[in-house]
């Protein structure tokens, strides 16, 4: 269907922009009052959760956009960013388009800058999406900021958003100054059934159509909040597939992607029930790490265990002595069938597949390196990465591990220095 056929000056539903209308609904309104309610507290942090597509960066945009004009505000992708890059992005929209020779000349500007600002009873605010995708380097310097004070308040206000769960990151030792200041988290909820018709209907009149119900009638709308489940995103990606292969308005049910049809062969079983299968097979072969150096195999490793620790020092699960691995590196955490990989802040990093992380869920011969030193791990039943994410990173199990690491490194007095620790500097060779 073209756009003039239903009326339309230009595609309201383009997910790759700015929308057109920012339409209001009850959980919008809900995500609105939290923002508001944290950048009013004196030290607000507030983490901001909710699944892909479920409209997350047009609410902390929207609100970017409308929290005054007294206010300096800015929203930055965390995801892998280099925190150059991050923090460059962040003061262009606070208004500065200088050129800045280092990373320090960027921090103490953008530190300056929020105390100048918080002085004058207008704490900036940062707003980062993709929060758990963030790289160390990042996290710490956020944490950096989250430590400026100005007359006994936080200098700047900060919202951590993310598609899942980031308690365990936060959580960590190194995270303190954002554990610290956490004044609440919000998990963003989808339209309703009734609100979704009018959120349709909406956008269509904002693209200029005026006669919306003619183009989406109610029970094409009704069908898709079924394979949307509600969420924003899913929805305006469903209505331009829809428009797509509809010839002429109306649009009707069998256009839309998702819904099932009288014809169609039993649902496949659900993940649900996939889960439920998984945690109960006790015969399942146990994932396994094959630890290489230089690309040559050294010994082959059991994931059996809940959690299994790697690092320098010798209280470790698995400990390998090597100067380009920090004392504590990476931990992997088992939940379920789902195995996950966290870096532990660790001074060199830990990349997966040559990218660097600061957690990731693993699936089979994926590549993890540590320096010199690399991984395959082995485990023909974890072959879909979205099946094993959607297991769940916040699930009782991991939180429990995450807890007795930290007693377990709070008991070792580890500091992070440039000899012994968490810190030490990056090096050319080994001993």
């Amino acid at each position: 269907m073209e756009l003039g056929a239903a009326g339309l000056q230009e595609q309201p539903f383009d997910t790759d922009s700015r929308p057109l209308t920012v339409v209001s609904y009850q959980a919008k309104q809900k995500a609105l009052e939290f923002l508001q309610s944290t950048y009013s507290n004196n030290h607000g942090l507030g983490v901001f959760i909710g699944p892909e597509l479920s409209g997350k960066s047009t609410i902390l945009q929207h609100f970017s956009d409308t929290i005054g004009n007294d206010t300096a505000s800015a929203v930055v992708d965390g995801a892998g960013l280099e925190i150059s890059e991050m923090l460059g992005l962040a003061l262009s929209q606070y208004g500065y388009e200088l050129e800045f020779d280092s990373l320090n000349e960027l921090v103490g500007m953008l530190k300056v800058f929020a105390q100048q600002q918080a002085v004058s009873q207008r704490p900036p605010l940062l707003i980062v999406e993709n929060a758990h995708a963030m790289l160390p380097e990042a996290l710490d310097v956020l944490c950096s900021l989250a430590s400026l004070k100005v007359n006994h308040n936080s200098a700047m206000r900060l919202v951590l958003s993310s598609c899942r769960c980031i308690r365990p990151i936060i959580n960590a030792p190194a995270m303190e100054p954002i554990s610290s200041r956490l004044t609440g988290t919000f998990e963003l909820e989808p339209l309703t059934h009734d609100e979704t018709a009018g959120y349709i209907h909406a956008k269509l009149r904002a693209g200029g159509c005026f006669d919306p119900e003619n183009v989406f009638p109610q029970p094409v709308c009704s069908a898709l909040y079924s394979a949307s489940s509600g969420w924003p995103g899913k929805i305006d990606r469903l209505v331009v597939l829809a428009m797509a292969r509809a010839p002429h308005p109306p649009v009707e049910i069998e256009h839309i992607d998702g819904v099932p049809r009288p014809q169609a062969q039993p649902d496949p079983i659900s993940l649900d029930e996939k889960r439920d299968e998984q945690l109960v097979d006790q015969d399942a072969e146990p994932a396994k790490l094959m630890l290489t150096r230089d690309g040559k195999p050294l010994k082959e490793i059991v994931l059996s265990d809940a959690r299994m620790m790697i690092g320098r020092s010798e209280h470790n699960d698995l400990s390998i002595n090597s100067k380009f691995i920090s004392r504590h590196h990476a931990l992997f955490v088992k939940q379920g069938p789902a195995i996950f990989l966290m870096d532990l802040n660790s001074t060199n990093g830990t990349y997966v597949n040559s990218r660097r992380i600061s957690n990731q869920v693993l699936i089979n011969d994926d590549l993890i390196s540590l320096g010199n030193h690399g991984l395959r791990f082995i485990d023909p039943n974890a072959s879909n990465r979205e099946e094993m994410e959607n297991i769940g990173f916040a699930g009782t199990s991991v939180i429990r591990t995450l807890r007795d690491v930290r007693r377990m490194l709070a008991q070792e007095n580890i500091q992070a220095s440039p000899a012994d620790g968490y810190g030490e500097l990056k090096t050319a060779n080994e001993d």
